[in-house]
C-alpha cells in the first residue's frame, strides 16, 4: 500500500490553526454590529473552485478568513429582522466544538447525547405546558416537524396507512389564510395533496370556527375524511395568534387532530405577559412543531416536533431491520432510539446547543430576551406611527412590524418604493427589513428575533426609513 491517506501529522500546527480560526470567530461574534451583510464578490464562484490539492490548515484558515466569514448572511447584526432568522449565540461555539470532537451519531444507541436529547425535549415539552410522557425529536426545524407531526395524524385516522397506502381515501386538512408554506409543503409531500388543504376564513386575524365546522361539514358530505386543523402561534406576515383554546374545543367536537405550526411564536410561553398569554392553550395540541433558531436564539439548524401521544408518535416512524436490533447491555443498548421518532437515521447533536444555551444563560434570560423583541416591535410601531407619512399595516401584537413608509402615495408608488427601500438599506449595511403584501401593497416587514437589537438600533432603522423615503 502507498499513502497514508487522512491523517494529522502535526497536532502542534494543527492546534496553532485552530487557535487561530477560534480567536477569529469570537472577534467576529464580540463585534457583530460591525459586520453587516454585504454583497459577495462576482468572482466568488471561482474562490470557492475546489482543485482537490492539499493545502493545509492554514490555508484553509486563510481563506476562510477572508472569502468566507466576510460574506454572511447579516443575521447575527443587531438591525437585522429580515424574515424570520434567528441570531446565533456565543454558547453555539462551545457547543459546536465538543460536537465536532465527539461526533455524535443521534439516531440512537446508548450514549450521553441521547440523554441530553431527552432532556431537552422534555424541558421543551414542561414550557408548552404537554404531558409528562409526550414524546418530542430534535429536527431541522419546523418545516421538518410539520411532516413528521402530519404523518402521525393521518396515521391515527388510516392505521393500515405505512403497509398499504392510502388506499384512494381523500383526507382534508385545515389552516387559516396566510399558514405558513411548511404545511403546504407537507400536505404534498405526504400525497395529501394541496387541493385538500382548505384555507378557513380569518376573523379578527384568527381562525373562524364557525366557519372551520361547516368546511369540514361540507367535505365529509362530499365523501372526504377531515383529519387535521393546523393553528398558528405566531403568523410569518403579521406575527398573529390563533385562539388556541377555542381552536382545540373545535378540533375536538370536529374529531381533529390539533397541531400547532409555532415556529417561532411558541417561544412567548416563556416571554413575560401580556406577550405570554398570546399563546395560551397551545398545551392542549396534538403536536407542536416549533424552532431554536428562531426565538432561543441558537445556531442554526435546530427544531423540534412534540406529539401529545408517544405510541401515535412511534407508531408513525418506528422500523427496526435486523442490523439495528437493540440489546439489553452494551452500545446498542439504551431506549429510545430516536430514530423510531422520524425520517433520519443519522442525526447530528443539536441537542448540545440548546443544553450549552440553557446552561450558559440560564432560562429566564431568554424570557427577557423574548419579551424585550415584542417591546421593540412595539417602539417601531410607535415610531412608524409618528412619522406622518408612514403607515402600520396592522397593528403590532407580538414581534412583527410591518408598515409602509410613504402611505400618501398610490399603491404601486407605495410598493415600488418600499422594495427600493428594503434593497437600499440591506445594500448599505445600515438595517435588514424584508417585505411582504398587505393587500395590493409590498410592505417593509421586521421580524425581531434578534437578542442583539436595541431601542437606539430602532431608532437609526425608522430614521433611514424616512430618509429614504424622502430620496424616492
Amino acid at each position: 500500500m502507498t499513502g497514508q491517506g487522512i491523517k494529522t501529522q502535526d497536532w502542534e500546527a494543527f492546534r496553532a490553526e485552530a487557535r487561530r480560526m477560534l480567536e477569529a470567530a469570537l472577534d467576529q461574534m464580540q463585534t457583530a454590529s460591525d459586520h453587516p451583510w454585504q454583497p459577495v464578490p462576482e468572482d466568488i464562484d471561482a474562490r470557492y473552485a475546489i482543485d482537490g490539492m492539499a493545502h493545509g490548515a492554514g490555508a484553509a484558515v486563510d481563506q476562510i478568513l477572508s472569502d468566507v466569514m466576510p460574506y454572511h448572511g447579516g443575521n447575527t447584526h443587531p438591525r437585522f429582522w429580515g424574515w424570520v432568522q434567528g441570531s446565533g449565540l456565543p454558547s453555539d461555539m462551545i457547543a459546536s466544538v465538543a460536537a465536532a470532537a465527539v461526533n455524535a451519531n443521534m439516531g440512537g444507541r446508548d450514549h450521553g447525547a441521547n440523554y441530553m436529547e431527552r432532556a431537552v425535549v422534555d424541558w421543551t415539552r414542561a414550557r408548552m405546558g404537554l404531558p409528562e410522557g409526550a414524546s418530542g425529536i430534535l429536527v431541522t426545524g419546523t418545516s421538518q416537524a410539520t411532516v413528521i407531526a402530519f404523518q402521525a395524524a393521518r396515521l391515527r385516522v388510516l392505521s393500515g396507512l405505512r403497509k398499504t397506502g392510502q388506499g384512494g381515501v381523500r383526507l382534508t386538512a385545515y389552516a387559516g389564510e396566510g399558514v405558513h408554506n411548511a404545511t403546504l409543503k407537507a400536505v404534498e409531500l405526504l400525497g395529501i395533496g394541496s387541493d385538500n388543504l382548505r384555507k378557513v376564513p380569518l376573523v379578527g386575524g384568527q381562525i373562524d370556527c364557525t366557519a372551520l365546522a361547516e368546511m369540514v361539514a361540507a367535505d365529509k358530505a362530499a365523501g372526504a375524511l377531515p383529519f387535521l386543523v393546523v393553528g398558528t402561534a405566531g403568523s410569518v406576515d403579521l406575527g398573529l395568534f390563533d385562539d388556541l383554546n377555542t381552536l382545540a374545543d373545535a378540533a375536538a367536537d370536529l374529531g381533529l387532530w390539533l397541531h400547532v405550526d409555532g415556529a417561532f411564536g411558541a417561544w412567548t410561553r416563556i416571554a413575560d405577559e401580556p406577550y405570554r398569554s398570546l399563546s395560551d392553550g397551545i398545551g392542549r395540541a396534538d403536536s407542536i412543531a416549533l424552532d431554536f433558531h428562531k426565538w432561543m436564539y441558537v445556531g442554526y439548524d435546530c427544531g423540534m416536533a412534540l406529539l401529545r401521544d408517544e405510541a401515535e408518535h412511534r407508531a408513525a416512524f418506528a422500523a427496526r431491520p435486523s442490523y439495528l436490533e437493540g440489546a439489553e447491555r452494551g452500545l446498542a443498548g439504551g431506549e429510545p432510539w430516536f430514530c423510531d421518532y422520524g425520517i433520519d437515521l443519522s442525526r447530528g447533536n443539536r441537542a448540545l446547543k440548546v443544553w450549552t444555551a440553557l446552561k450558559t444563560y440560564g432560562a429566564a434570560a431568554f424570557g427577557e430576551a423574548i419579551t424585550l423583541n415584542c417591546q421593540l416591535a412595539q417602539v417601531m410601531g410607535q415610531q412608524v406611527e409618528a412619522e406622518h407619512r408612514m403607515a402600520l399595516a396592522a397593528p403590532v401584537v407580538s414581534n412583527v412590524c410591518v408598515f409602509t413608509a410613504r402611505a400618501d402615495l398610490p399603491v404601486q408608488a407605495q410598493s415600488d418604493l418600499n422594495a427600493r427601500i428594503a434593497q437600499r438599506l440591506q445594500e448599505s449595511g445600515e438595517a435588514v427589513f424584508s417585505t411582504t403584501r398587505v393587500g395590493d401593497v409590498v410592505m417593509l416587514r421586521a421580524a425581531i428575533t434578534n437578542h442583539r437589537s436595541r431601542v437606539a438600533d430602532v431608532g437609526a432603522a425608522i430614521a433611514a426609513v424616512a430618509r429614504e423615503a424622502d430620496a424616492g
